[in-house]
């Protein structure tokens, strides 16, 4: 990949998604693209620039993105912060209900991937807040339609699911058979309880007019350049109730960012009660 190629790409892909590519990403995205030439039958990278620059290529655009910004992920990836969601932040905001008049409990998975996340605060929250009769709802949301498109299906291997805490499986799992023998499938009350749309963070809105009591927006910071971070910290706190909480990766900091949020422990950050 020649230097003016690399160079394009990554101003294509910032412009579209935001995603930071600075010069140690390179081989990575010369190791991602090889698969977009196969699937385009392009020999060379700069036949392949030549297909982002030519009409109707919003959709190859967005093939180019998915490949860039694949993340591995896993139910209840960063442990920690499902056991402070069900020991901390449920107990307190369900104490919170009626004085704050919340009708329903909104949680955002803004940067779900293939839905491990939004299904693990899922069972989180049916778990604990089941015998309550408190609603909720979860919103899930992702640049990519590749991996919205398995998030929605919530089909996943035997390997997968058996790795869950025990008795989640046999409780919100279904096992596939014939052609889906050896995957089990999110059982359609809980895959219903999940609200997923595709969605730029930078860009739109999430569907739900109400503001969230807990936002997860875990490892996607570190896509981005430092003016993003501020414009997505910012706008996510905007999204947050006074005492609610956002989540971030637990690589990731708001250290040096200008925000109106406090830190209450590592990657756990709250909307202060009354802001200044």
């Amino acid at each position: 990949m020649r230097d003016n190629e690399f160079e394009f790409i990554r101003t294509l892909v910032y412009d579209r998604s935001r995603i930071h590519l600075g010069p140690e990403k390179r081989e990575l995205v010369s190791a991602r693209l090889g698969k977009r030439l196969r699937a385009a039958r392009l020999a060379t990278v700069g036949e392949y620039c030549e297909l982002l620059r030519s009409p109707g290529a919003d959709e190859e655009i967005s093939h180019l993105i998915d490949a860039i910004s694949t993340n591995h992920t896993f139910f209840f990836r960063e442990n920690a912060h499902f056991d402070f969601l069900r020991e901390v932040a449920l107990p307190e905001l369900l104490a919170k209900r009626q004085a704050r008049r919340w009708a329903r409990l909104n949680v955002w998975s803004a940067a779900c991937s293939s839905g491990e996340e939004p299904y693990s605060i899922a069972m989180i929250l049916d778990e604990n807040l089941g015998a309550t009769g408190w609603p909720w709802r979860v919103e899930a949301t992702d640049i990519s339609h590749r991996v919205l498109a398995r998030a929605t299906a919530g089909i996943y291997r035997d390997d997968v699911v058996q790795k869950l805490p025990a008795g989640y499986a046999q409780r919100y799992f279904q096992r596939g058979f014939g052609p889906q023998e050896g995957n089990q499938r999110v059982k359609p009350a809980l895959r219903n309880a999940v609200a997923f749309g595709q969605l730029n963070l930078l860009e739109g809105q999430p569907a739900s007019p109400e503001p969230f009591q807990v936002i997860f927006c875990r490892n996607v910071m570190i896509y981005f350049d430092r003016p993003t971070q501020q414009q997505l910290v910012n706008k996510l706190a905007r999204h947050l109730v006074p005492g609610g909480y956002l989540l971030v990766g637990h690589s990731e900091s708001l250290t040096g960012i200008k925000h109106s949020l406090q830190t209450i422990r590592p990657a756990v950050y709250r909307l202060p009660e009354h802001t200044p």
